[in-house]
């Protein structure tokens, strides 16, 4: 049997779609990689599937009676954007198919242990999310924060805030991969953004903020600068809970 390299959209519907038509023709899949900047391989075939909802809803039906929990598990092995998630996630899939008891966990098999692996990783980014996202009030009143996390958390982290903030106007935006979460009090959607230099810079430009907003910022820094006492500062400590990265989205640094 000859294996083929697939190609997919990037999105996880696109995944999915091409996990149904493996196993529609029956192929063993050389690789499956996203087609933007896809190089082929010397040898074998190069396969692209267009994205499917019907297909992929099909799929994702059977993993979830089988077994909701992995799926969600499988879902934010996707949002790690690791190098090898797709094969990752069709090698879980396939053991599921094939032992679905094997995915309780059984860490024996490496590709389960990688998805474990993975999933702390991804709840940690989550968590550090939830404690580091800086709101910034602007002009027309909505709330501002910009991240840049190691993963694409963002479709993990909105039900949090929303709970946290379901009386405010909010966006959410995610500097890296250039979209966001907005809440307009009634329900929450995914944007595409195209900002221009003084919304995407690590803090907004004085002219876009509420006139209470620089006030506001000014006294948390000197807040947080009172109750950091230098005798007992520990920057070892401090920087594995606060890694360096999230600095420069946070006011009082």
């Amino acid at each position: 049997m000859r294996e083929t390299a697939y190609t997919y959209d990037g999105t996880f519907e696109g995944l999915i779609s091409v996990i149904f038509e493996i196993y529609s023709t029956k192929q063993q899949p050389l690789e499956i990689k996203q087609q933007k900047n896809y190089t082929p391989p010397l040898f074998g075939e190069t396969f692209h599937v267009i994205s499917d909802s019907v297909r992929a809803n099909r799929v994702i039906k059977k993993i979830k009676a089988l077994d909701k929990r992995f799926f969600g598990q499988l879902f934010r092995v996707f949002l790690s954007e690791k190098e090898d998630r797709e094969m990752l996630i069709f090698r879980s899939i396939e053991l599921l198919l094939t032992k679905p008891a094997a995915v309780k966990g059984d860490y024996r098999n490496p590709n389960l242990l990688r998805v474990k692996q993975i999933n702390k990783e991804i709840s940690r980014e989550v968590h550090r999310m939830h404690a580091f996202v800086r709101f910034q009030r602007l002009a027309d009143d909505i709330w501002f924060a910009a991240i840049e996390p190691d993963f694409d958390v963002m479709p993990l982290i909105g039900n949090h805030f929303e709970k946290r903030y379901a009386d405010q106007k909010w966006v959410i935006y995610d500097v890296k991969r250039k979209y966001g979460l907005h809440y307009d009090l009634h329900q929450m959607e995914f944007i595409e953004l195209n900002l221009d230099n003084s919304l995407n810079a690590e803090k907004l430009s004085s002219d876009l903020l509420h006139i209470d907003e620089m006030e506001y910022q000014q006294l948390w820094k000197e807040y947080f600068d009172s109750v950091n006492i230098k005798a007992r500062k520990n920057m070892k400590l401090h920087i594995q809970q606060v890694p360096k990265r999230y600095w420069k989205y946070l006011f009082e640094k």
